[in-house]
């Protein structure tokens, strides 16, 4: 996978420095985990119970898949905050990835609680994880150099790698033997990650090494007593919900998707007041809230794939292949492997490019391109109507489409948010980034009760319709934003 190649003496990873495969190899294997857990989910949530699923209906799954992405983003903004304000990007990733571990090993065990338990745990290690080793890479590099987005692009490669493979192992395993093997196939993917993490540590130098801004003394107990009674106040809010008899999942995922929104909204109100902040930080905060509201709505979109495209692959896909009927969840595996192909020629496409397109602007082709995805799946599914399966190529061809969208906007956005970060904020931009597909999976989550209530073509073109609007408009928009970012490209 790596080819270690000497550069003025010092060795490389595909030309860029050899910290980066550590970090390459860990989030492989966490993105193994986490994509091999996420391609069975909705399936084993709406299995019957005859069949050792839960049972839920397709409008409830749909939204707890929603809520659970949402959350796992979510939590990667109090992750920031921990590795900038106690304990560092290094150590923060090696316990995320302990505790990632954990909860795939719990949801492994064959109970009903298991999953909603270990999802919590998933939950929780991920927001310590996610954020801070992007904000690791970001550290090999200097702050405007066009090498960054080309570096950015390889690590998302190795990201999709794991995705791939993911699928495709997990699939087979919990479809066709057992829901909670496929979960136990994912945990030992995430322990492998810790380790190889542990044994390539030397290769980091002092990146994520200490906190970018410790919190001392009385600052330090002022914090954790406010931790502490914000956990306090969540035990009583769930504890007033259970005995009110509202504790369902429907109540659940509607209280967290507020959640989702409200403390975006907080976030970024916070950060713009804040009088540290020098002019041209806090107009790169403006140019940045706009590229929040695009990728916001692109994920919106784009994470439906594990959800309602999935459950469309388990019914109205015709999935037989040479007498072989191949799980409905090895289709999740063709998006990864698209953007490995891609990733390379998106690198090399960004470097040619250098500063003559902005990331504005490629923020715009990405929600135009997912857009063109669901007109294209709105035709899929006006096939299938009557009960005719369609053939998997139309969601290869929907998923392509979505890749080279997500190839323009995802791992420039990652670059992007390290570029326009204050520098006090440096961690916690990253989760800030990542609460962008945290609202966008939220709100899809909630979006996608309607498939199940509207046609499916009503559904794919309306909301495939609104995405190319609103990409459109975002072009048009985008030299705006691109003043804002103030000699940020």
């Amino acid at each position: 996978m790596a080819r270690d190649v000497a550069v003025g003496g010092a060795p490389t990873f595909f030309g860029h420095p050899r910290a980066l495969a550590t970090l390459f190899l860990t989030e492989l294997w966490e993105r193994f985990s986490f994509y091999g857990m996420r391609a069975i989910l909705v399936l084993y949530l709406t299995a019957e119970t005859a069949d050792d699923g839960l049972g839920l209906g397709e409008s409830s799954a749909t939204a707890v898949y929603g809520t659970y992405n949402a959350m796992v983003y979510l939590m990667a903004l109090p992750g920031g905050w921990v590795a900038d304000r106690l304990i560092g990007a290094r150590r923060s990733v090696l316990w995320g990835g302990v505790v990632i571990a954990a909860g795939h090993y719990v949801m492994a065990v064959p109970t009903r609680w298991s999953v909603f338990a270990g999802m919590t745990l998933i939950v929780l290690g991920t927001g310590l994880l996610k954020p801070n080793i992007s904000t690791m890479v970001g550290a090999l590099y200097d702050r405007d150099s066009p090498r960054r987005d080309a570096g950015f692009s390889i690590f998302y490669m190795g990201i999709n790698l794991g995705a791939f493979l993911a699928p495709l192992i997990t699939g087979f395993l919990g479809e066709r033997i057992n829901w909670h093997l496929g979960f136990a196939v994912a945990a030992v993917g995430m322990t492998l990650g810790v380790i190889q993490y542990v044994l390539g540590r030397r290769n980091l130098g002092d990146a994520g090494d200490r906190p970018a801004d410790p919190l001392l003394g009385v600052d330090l107990r002022r914090a954790l007593t406010r931790a502490g009674l914000a956990v306090a106040v969540l035990v009583v809010l769930v504890a007033a919900i259970a005995l009110a008899g509202l504790f369902t999942v429907d109540t659940v995922v509607n209280l967290l998707t507020a959640v989702t929104v409200l403390v975006t909204i907080g976030y970024f109100t916070r950060i713009m007041t804040d009088r540290e902040l020098s002019a041209t930080e806090r107009s790169r905060m403006k140019a940045y809230l706009w590229l929040f509201v695009f990728a916001a709505a692109f994920w919106l979109i784009y994470d439906q794939a594990g959800s309602v495209l999935n459950i469309f692959a388990a019914e109205r896909t015709d999935r037989d292949v040479a007498g072989f009927t191949f799980p409905a969840s090895w289709l999740q595996s063709v998006n990864p492997i698209l953007i490995i192909i891609g990733a390379p020629l998106f690198a090399l496409l960004w470097l040619r490019l250098g500063h003559r397109l902005s990331t504005p602007t490629k923020f715009a082709v990405g929600l135009v391109l997912n857009g063109l995805s669901f007109v294209l799946m709105a035709a899929a599914a006006q096939a299938a109507v009557g009960g005719d399966r369609v053939s998997p190529w139309w969601l290869v061809a929907v998923y392509a489409i979505q890749v080279a969208g997500e190839l323009s906007l995802s791992p420039v956005g990652l670059s992007a948010t390290t570029k326009l970060a204050p520098v006090k904020y440096a961690s916690q931009m990253l989760g800030l980034w990542f609460l962008a597909t945290a609202v966008g999976d939220a709100l899809g989550g909630q979006v996608a009760r309607l498939a199940e209530t509207w046609s499916e073509p009503t559904y794919f073109l309306t909301f495939g319709l609104a995405s190319v609007a609103f990409g459109l408009g975002a072009v048009l928009f985008a030299r705006h934003v691109r003043a804002l970012m103030a000699g940020i490209h």
